[in-house]
């Protein structure tokens, strides 16, 4: 698993789109961070860079480095989510732009499988998570469902068999903002 791993690093590093297994559903990935990778994912996935993307990190105090003005709400929820949470946060930054939604806000989720915070913590680097499947179509279950296009247009794919059947669900969506209004947009 660490070759892979750092193959997939390699490919991130160079602006490289991955095909990988998180704790919800397979995604397509990249350096949130860097702008053109954002674009090529859009593309790939044939979605409006209008739409916000959710951002992957490895553990939870990484929070402050791309986000700003965290309300307390916003550990508690991490601390007592019962299943994977994606939180919306205002003051998103030090992102590519194309990750930021048009208010400012990012979808941010601590993702808890040992597989992707291996892979985020070696990045050192936050990472986008989007369902692998063409934008407007329902979300593949596993990896068996994924379109073959997408699997051929990504620059690497995270291929351990081990993965393959795991069905996953989104994750629930919860807004907070600077005043810790909470606003459930996916349950």
């Amino acid at each position: 698993m660490n070759q892979i791993i750092q193959e997939a690093i390699e490919v991130l590093k160079n602006g490289g789109i991955i095909l990988y297994p998180t704790d919800t559903i397979w995604g397509l990935g990249c350096d949130a961070t860097n702008e053109a990778a954002v674009l090529k994912l859009l593309k790939i996935k044939q979605r409006s860079d209008s739409k916000s993307l959710i951002i992957l990190l490895d553990q939870d105090h990484k929070i402050n480095r791309i986000a700003k003005n965290i309300p307390d709400a916003a550990w508690d929820i991490i601390d007592h989510a019962q299943k994977p949470t994606t939180l919306v946060l205002d003051g998103a930054y030090n992102l590519a732009p194309s990750v930021i939604a048009s208010d400012g806000s990012v979808g941010i989720r601590i993702c808890k499988m040992k597989f992707c915070q291996q892979l985020i913590s070696k990045l050192n680097k936050p990472l986008v998570s989007t369902s692998a499947n063409y934008s407007g179509n329902p979300s593949p279950s596993n990896f068996n469902e994924i379109d073959t296009t997408i699997k051929k247009k990504v620059d690497f794919v995270i291929d351990l068999p081990e993965f393959y059947q795991s069905k996953g669900q989104a994750s629930s969506v919860i807004k907070l903002d600077k005043d810790s209004n909470v606003t459930i947009i996916r349950t």
